[in-house]
């Protein structure tokens, strides 16, 4: 005996998703949501940089202050330097310089003192000045940062690490804390830098002159080289001043007409 076949029922018309609806497969259902990404640096709050950065253009005020006391011990002491050169070619008495070559070396190491106790103390302030707008900038823009917020600190101190990588994590916090379509306009983090690792480079000559000079030709060499680099030092200050002021203000502002940043 012959069994009919069942007749096949058409498939809907409609478009694709209707269809399968209608065939009872779970792809005609919505689509949840997707749960938002978690920032990659982790929990950021946004709080108020004004106090640091204030802070941290008075520490650099007081570096410029110093290297101007440093100046003119480096003046006095290649003045020194070279009147002993002259006497020792004309054949004369050092007697009358001994007293001043004294007053040289006594004012070179107060300087000294003085540069590095306000280096240090700068140092730090700038350091959390530097933590606090990092995480801002990771309230602006949590996937815009190359690097942890750990580079914030470590990036300055590990060898030649440090010689570009605080310079690009600069940038970033500028790019997440300009207002919104303004042009990146970073030419000043550029020239910062550049002033940055110049005295850097020629501080490392001055010392190492220093550390090796003997003679009063050796002295008076090291000490001109050591004036450049204290010249070179005030600029760099106050470039670090600029760039400290403009992305506390940019931060501030961006703050006020956004999230509510907290008092820390």
């Amino acid at each position: 005996m012959t069994v009919p076949s069942t007749p096949q029922q058409p498939a809907p018309e409609g478009p694709a998703p209707a269809r399968a609806a209608a065939q009872g497969t779970p792809s005609g259902l919505p689509l949840a949501p997707l749960p938002p990404l978690p920032p990659p640096n982790g929990p950021a709050t946004l709080r108020s940089p004004v106090g640091l950065g204030k802070a941290t253009a008075a520490l650099l005020g007081l570096v410029i202050a110093t290297d101007l006391f440093a100046l003119w011990a480096d003046y006095v002491l290649y003045d020194v330097a070279g009147g002993i050169r002259n006497a020792l070619a004309g054949g004369g008495s050092l007697d009358a310089l001994t007293q001043r070559a004294d007053r040289a070396d006594a004012l070179d190491a107060a300087a000294g003192i003085a540069q590095v106790a306000a280096l240090v103390a700068t140092v730090v302030v700038y350091l959390i000045w530097f933590l606090r707008v990092r995480v801002n900038a990771e309230v602006f823009n949590p996937f815009g940062h190359t690097y942890s917020r750990t580079w914030a600190g470590w990036g300055w101190f590990v060898p030649f690490v440090n010689l570009v990588r605080p310079r690009r994590i600069m940038a970033e916090i500028w790019d997440a804390s300009r207002p919104a379509g303004d042009p990146a306009r970073q030419g000043i983090v550029g020239v910062w830098w550049a002033f940055w690792i110049l005295r850097w480079a020629v501080d490392r000559l001055a010392a190492s002159s220093t550390s090796k000079a003997e003679t009063a030709d050796a002295i008076q060499d090291a000490a001109l080289q050591a004036l450049f680099a204290d010249a070179l030092d005030i600029v760099s200050a106050a470039l670090a001043i600029v760039v400290v002021v403009r992305l506390t203000r940019m931060q501030d502002r961006k703050a006020q007409a956004g999230p509510v940043a907290s008092d820390g």
